[in-house]
């Protein structure tokens, strides 16, 4: 679609964030009057503009223009001048005094107000302090108009360029014209790429020790993305070179300052040169130096009160505890850190309640965390305490709107106030998380970690749960023993099988495990929908919408989240001219759509309201995995509402709709911490990195009640015999490791 131009002057501001520039306003054009919607940051009536965009159709308000971008000219006739003095740009001046600066200067307001402000105050009612203020304002505003139009003229987006102007304010010109990728460090949602392209813009050289510098840490945070806490040398100077297009030695040479400045870390481990954001190598020798502190607190118990303790509660509670189980019992009542892992049915939280009992009895503080809301929802629900996410355990903070890192209330100087921290799914907890989790443990602090080692590992960088058993210089008590009421699953059975290596085991007895052998990806897609919309709800008895969920290994590909996505939404939530709907990035989110937050946003705020509407608790902060409903569009004021599981109500700008995705289909990755009442999973083709053992395992222990496999038993077979793991570049086990040598002399 062509963009069309309009242009006229501003004659009323209908509605306007002053924090991202979004503004809808009237301007006469063509003896009409239109309604504009965009981000046109700080404009006022009276003003011109040349438009850039398209026309939209609102059902509410109709016909209306949005704009893609803009173009200010300040005003030239006197009635214009006047408009624009009256609208309230300027604090102090109202349209009397705007009428008495007008008659007297006429066309030439602007250069007075600007060059000779001091003749203001021949006006009545105007002081020398009145009119230097007048004069700053206006200077202000010009500014902003010239640096808007010079970032525009380098094809960045109203909104980013409103972004830009509030970090940098009058130094925005210098800096894109001498040092553009500044921004990629500076300006959340600005990369490498788009800071490569200003550069071409400005003549900068492609070999400009700017430029290289921001290729590396741009291929190091997309490490960091991929779960990798540091690259070897050799991978990050391959990549660097190859995007920039440049030698190999120039990328060496400008990591050797970057480290010198500070910026990066070089270390030679096990023969390998790694190099380390600065953030995550200072963060994995924190957590190393930390997790060893807290494992030296002991708390001496006889072995015969324990065992006459858990004697008392087994009875109590008509329980048996096997072997492994009182063992991880006692060490939880007399260490300071203490892993226990295991997989589904092997007792973990029997285990747990069991623990938490006898800490009660010694009327001890207790809190309980886990990684996600859901995951902290189902703690709740297995222990009958309050869990919380560790986000709210900590306290989160924020800097400012466009922070890209968190801060937290609690740190070593304003502790956790426990005895005891259990944290459960802790195979979710990355290193940037764990290094904050452990500042705030006091010293005396028991910290316990729960989870099973053998799930995929964080999204965020990291490997926290397999390099903390990994070292062997840790408390782990390994869960084995299934018990017998936990063999009645299929799930459970199946999942073991699954996580040694086994073949499943298929047949017509079982109640909550099947598998639909469909050899064509479109018989795939098609029986997936099948079951969701109709043979699964009959057969369960189950809400279609609510209770069941398809995890899939893959974003694209026929029966990818991408084009499930699109086919589920269509069957259980079908167009209609009463549903609001807003197409974002060739994704269409219509009123009752299930999403999903798929990136951490520290600083968006949500609320809770009770059944009659009232406020009952608001905070900050949605998190990569947390899944709701969208209940509310509006058009008019670009916001989308979003009902989230835990009954936070979260309002998105437009702009934000990059941070959520349809979530019908969701990847098997975007699960964890997660259970649903049923599953179906494609498994049909991929390649053999991702169609791995620890991947299929990881979805069917996602299920409470059942599981269902579509696809090939081939495949099947395959990702069970395919063992290997997507290796990620983690040093904690080594760090832990050497650290506890040396103290202990080993």
């Amino acid at each position: 679609m062509e963009d069309i131009v309009l242009e006229g002057m501003v004659e009323d501001i209908i509605f306007q964030n002053k924090d991202n520039g979004y503004t809808v306003f009237s301007i006469q054009w063509e003896q009409d009057e239109v309604v504009c919607v965009g981000t046109i940051p700080q404009i006022h009536g009276g003003e011109t503009l040349k438009l850039i965009g398209s026309w939209i159709h609102h059902p509410m308000y109709g016909k209306q223009f949005q704009v893609h971008f803009f173009e200010k000219f300040i005003p030239t006739t006197q009635e214009g001048i006047e408009k624009y003095l009256s609208s309230g740009v300027i604090r102090g001046i109202g349209p009397k005094i705007a009428k008495k600066i007008v008659q007297k200067f006429g066309a030439a307001t602007f250069y007075v107000i600007e060059e000779k402000p001091d003749r203001l105050a021949e006006i009545k009612g105007i002081t020398y302090e009145k009119a230097r203020n007048i004069s700053e304002v206006c200077r202000e505003q010009h500014e902003l108009r010239k640096t808007m139009m010079f970032l525009q003229g380098l094809g960045i987006t109203p909104a980013f360029a409103m972004k830009i102007y509030k970090k940098y304010k009058g130094r925005t010109i210098d800096i894109v014209q001498n040092n553009p990728y500044r921004l990629a460090d500076d300006i959340f949602g600005i990369g490498f790429k788009m800071a490569d392209r200003l550069a071409m813009t400005a003549g900068i050289s492609p070999d400009s020790a700017h430029r290289i510098r921001c290729a590396i840490k741009f291929v190091l945070n997309q490490g960091a993305g991929n779960g990798h806490i540091y690259l070897p040398k050799e991978n990050l100077v391959q990549s660097a070179s190859e995007l920039l297009q440049l030698h190999p030695l120039q990328v060496e040479n400008c990591i050797l300052e970057l480290q010198v400045e500070s910026q990066l870390w070089q270390e030679r481990i096990e023969g390998t040169d790694c190099v380390y954001l600065n953030s995550f190598y200072y963060a994995e020798i924190s957590v190393a130096k930390r997790l060893l502190e807290l494992a030296e607190y002991t708390q001496p118990y006889g072995e015969k009160d324990i065992d006459e303790k858990i004697k008392r509660l087994e009875e109590k509670n008509q329980l048996f505890l096997a072997d492994e189980q009182k063992e991880a019992v006692k060490k939880a009542l007399s260490h300071g850190l203490l892993i226990i892992t295991g997989g589904p049915g092997t007792g973990k939280t029997t285990t747990i309640n069991t623990i938490l009992q006898l800490l009660q009895e010694e009327d001890l503080e207790i809190l309980l965390a886990a990684p996600t809301g859901r995951a902290a929802k189902r703690m709740t629900e297995a222990t009958g305490m309050e869990a919380q996410t560790i986000h709210r355990l900590l306290g989160i903070n924020y800097v400012n709107e466009d922070s890209r890192r968190q801060t937290y209330d609690k740190n070593e100087e304003n502790p956790i106030e426990a005895d005891v921290i259990i944290i459960d799914e802790s195979s979710m907890i990355d290193i940037l998380l764990m290094h904050a989790l452990l500042r705030a443990v006091a010293e005396g602090t028991r910290l316990i970690f729960v989870g099973d080692v053998d799930q995929l590992p964080s999204v965020g960088a990291g490997n926290v749960l397999k390099d903390m058993i990994r070292s062997e210089r840790l408390e782990v008590i390994r869960l084995k023993q299934v018990f017998r009421q936990a063999q009645e699953s299929a799930i459970i059975m199946n999942a073991h099988r699954i996580n040694q290596g086994e073949e499943l085991v298929l047949n017509d007895k079982e109640k909550d495990f099947f598998f639909i052998r469909r050899a064509y990806s479109e018989d795939v897609v098609r029986t997936i929908v099948d079951l969701v919309t109709n043979r699964l709800p009959k057969f369960m008895e189950c809400d279609k919408n609510q209770d069941i969920q398809v995890l899939t290994p893959m974003r694209k590909s026929p029966f990818g989240v991408q084009n499930l996505n699109q086919v589920l939404q269509k069957a259980l939530n079908t167009p209609d001219k009463y549903k609001e709907e807003k197409e974002y990035r060739n994704q269409v989110f219509r009123v009752g759509d299930k999403v999903m937050q798929i990136k951490n946003n520290y600083n968006i705020p949500w609320k809770i309201y009770n059944d009659r509407g009232r406020l009952v608790e608001e905070g900050l902060g949605v998190f990569n995995g947390d899944q709701g409903r969208v209940t509310e569009i509006n058009e008019n004021s670009e916001k989308m509402q979003v009902l989230l599981d835990d009954q936070k109500t979260v309002e998105y700008d437009f702009t934000q709709l990059d941070e959520l995705e349809l979530a019908y289909a969701i990847t098997i990755h975007k699960s964890q911490g997660s259970e649903y009442p049923v599953i179906v999973i494609p498994i049909h083709s991929g390649p053999p990195m991702l169609m791995t053992r620890n991947l299929l395992y990881t979805a069917v222990t996602r299920a409470k009640k059942l599981v269902v496999l579509v696809g090939l038993s081939e495949t099947v077979s395959a990702m069970i015999a395919n063992n290997k793991e997507i290796s990620r570049y983690s040093s904690l086990a080594y760090r832990i490791r050497n650290l506890y040598d040396f103290m202990y002399g080993n």
